[in-house]
């Protein structure tokens, strides 16, 4: 029978009611635009964005399209969540906890300080309730959010001068992105936020004393080598900083389940892809950066404990304040214990052993 006659003698309820979807139902095109809060030129953090476009727009035919503009290009990076939110945009791809000034609950969805690691924050994404959590607090904005990719355990940052104990914080002007600039700011350092294309030139007039962005391969592409010798590590203000996908509500709700689906798995695949993207080429990057003469240093025990105990004397006043905090903080912080404790067994100790192992090779 043609297709002509069949639909005319059967009618669309009952095609549907045969589970037959007729072609033209599937064939519906949607054309978004996703604002993200990076250049293009860090082709990882950057990156993220763009593999959810070109999955997107494969699983569909090209029916469903995302076009991508740069941090700037069309928003300022920092200002995707007022453009999400008000309908300016469908979609952002940025880092949660910039916008920790508007709510500092907005930084569950990447990273707070002595957090989780990539690993972690999605087990308790997906697993211990934390979308569902993270979720409920963002309807206040019309954002739906999804997991799209982690830098891992950050670096944390470059230094124009050594900084061997606490009193050698007091003072320094530091970029620092989200939540971790709270404690730092107890500890005497005054916190800047810069987005990242703007960082260089910033440490290079000497606006700012030191700054972090991600790890050993953007710092490189981004230069700081150039006007810093002095790398430290670790980044403890982000463990496994998650990236996320904000979709505005209305027009989530409006895509066919189909693309829902699609543009949920296009997500998962970017949040993979950038953490084994970040793993491939950091090491490579580290050994530049230390041939070019980088000083690679340690925050010392004695700084990391006072960072520790300025940020659960951060997390209890904000918690003491806000309520949407509160109810994310307590479903956070067991779940953080937990991960922490089962962590430190079988992966601690093999980690700690191959670590040695390498050495002893060389």
């Amino acid at each position: 029978m043609q297709r002509r006659s069949f639909i005319a003698h059967t009618g669309l309820a009952g095609i549907l009611a045969a589970g037959v979807a007729p072609a033209f139902a599937q064939s519906g095109e949607v054309r978004w635009r996703l604002a993200s809060s990076f250049p293009k030129s860090l082709d990882t953090i950057f990156g993220g964005a763009e593999t959810i476009s070109k999955r997107v727009a494969a699983a569909t035919g090209n029916k469903f399209q995302i076009q991508v503009f740069a941090g700037g290009e069309i928003v300022p990076p920092f200002g995707v969540v007022d453009a999400v939110q008000n309908g300016t945009i469908q979609c952002a791809h940025t880092a949660p906890y910039y916008f920790f000034g508007k709510d500092p609950t907005f930084a569950f969805g990447c990273a707070i300080p002595f957090g989780m690691n990539n690993r972690q924050q999605n087990a308790w994404m997906m697993h211990g309730g934390g979308r569902q959590l993270y979720n409920d607090f963002l309807k206040e904005y019309n954002i739906v959010s999804f997991g799209a990719g982690n830098t891992g355990s950050q670096m944390g940052g470059w230094f124009r001068k050594e900084i061997r104990t606490v009193a050698d914080l007091k003072g320094l002007k530091f970029r620092i992105g989200g939540t971790g600039g709270l404690p730092l700011q107890k500890l005497g350092v005054v916190p800047q936020q810069i987005p990242g294309g703007e960082i260089y030139p910033a440490l290079e007039r000497g606006t700012i004393d030191a700054a972090e962005w991600v790890g050993p391969y953007d710092d490189e592409k981004l230069g700081f080598y150039k006007v810093a010798k002095f790398y430290y590590y670790p980044g403890w203000w982000e463990g496994g900083p998650e990236l996320d996908l904000f979709v505005n509500i209305k027009e989530y709700n409006a895509l066919p389940a189909e693309y829902k689906a699609i543009l949920e798995a296009a997500c998962h695949e970017a949040n993979i892809s950038m953490m084994a993207k970040y793993d491939a080429l950091n090491p490579a990057a580290l050994k530049r950066l230390i041939g070019n003469g980088v000083k690679l240093l340690p925050f010392s025990n004695d700084i990391m404990a006072a960072c520790y105990k300025a940020t659960q004397e951060v997390y209890e006043d904000i918690a003491a304040k806000n309520s949407k905090f509160k109810t994310i903080y307590d479903s956070w912080k067991p779940f953080r214990d937990e991960q922490v404790q089962w962590f430190g067994v079988a992966e601690a100790r093999f980690d700690t052993f191959m670590g040695a192992a390498s050495r002893l090779r060389k």
